[in-house]
């Protein structure tokens, strides 16, 4: 378990802020967790979980998050933990209200509706179609997983609209960090089985918003690069005992 320091280059065990958290470099979970408190400017304690070597899980991630046997994303704040990454970022926003962007659009009920209920889409609908795409045990399975992670996408092309540069329109909002969270992996794509997701050709306004958002200052840093990603998932299909596929030559 290493930790670090992140945003605010604090000396106290939990950043100027009392925040710590605790997570996985690879998880898009808690990389929106990283990217709202980078982006907002909050001081925070990162703690990298080491969740394959010898010492597994820490024994404050454990007693964190009992309910899901000390899964990442942990955020700890003035000692009290908080689980699950999009709890995670709306307590963000309404613990430290002054410190923008906003995540959810103050003094509009109806678009932090729609902001919540794309959100949960990321997760009800590219999540399901994100997994098998790296975790399955032949190429066509994958290029078959890959086809429905870019439908899943055609999908938020018609909710961004064309003049906005972000999901929350001028300025980041939940949506962005919730989807941005996938960023690394769907760059990877076409590295692990050929197919390109993030593809100007049939998501313009998406592939796009991702160069956007991948290049602002808190999120380009942690963004996970595509040879580590290819690196992890190979070692994560022979720790399952999937077969070994190669990465594609990518240009």
């Amino acid at each position: 378990m290493a930790a670090a320091e992140a945003t605010g280059g604090s000396s106290s065990s939990e950043g100027d802020a009392g925040v710590t958290l605790l997570g996985f470099w690879t998880s898009p979970f808690v990389l929106r967790a990283r990217f709202a408190l980078n982006l907002k400017g909050i001081p925070y304690t990162y703690v990298e979980e080491d969740l394959f070597g010898d010492n597994t899980k820490s024994r404050l991630l454990l007693a964190s998050n009992p309910a899901h046997g000390g899964k990442v994303p942990v955020l700890v704040h003035h000692g009290k933990p908080v689980a699950e990454s999009m709890v995670i970022l709306e307590y963000i926003d309404e613990a430290f209200p002054d410190h923008l962007p906003r995540l959810l659009p103050s003094g509009d009920p109806h678009r932090r509706t729609a902001a919540r209920f794309w959100a949960a889409y990321v997760d009800q609908k590219l999540l399901p179609t994100w997994i098998p795409l790296y975790g399955r045990a032949t190429v066509e399975e994958q290029v078959k997983a890959a086809g429905e992670v870019i439908a899943v996408l055609e999908t938020f092309e018609g909710v961004l609209g064309e003049k906005d540069e972000f999901f929350g329109g001028e300025s980041v909002g939940l949506v962005d960090v919730a989807l941005g969270g996938f960023i690394g992996w769907l760059r990877a794509s076409e590295a692990m089985c050929g197919v390109r997701t993030l593809d100007p050709a049939r998501t313009p306004l998406v592939a796009a918003w991702a160069e956007r958002f991948g290049a602002l200052e808190g999120v380009r840093e942690i963004v996970p690069d595509v040879p580590g990603l290819v690196e992890y998932n190979l070692m994560k299909r022979a720790r399952r005992g999937l077969p070994f596929l190669p990465p594609h030559q990518t240009h």
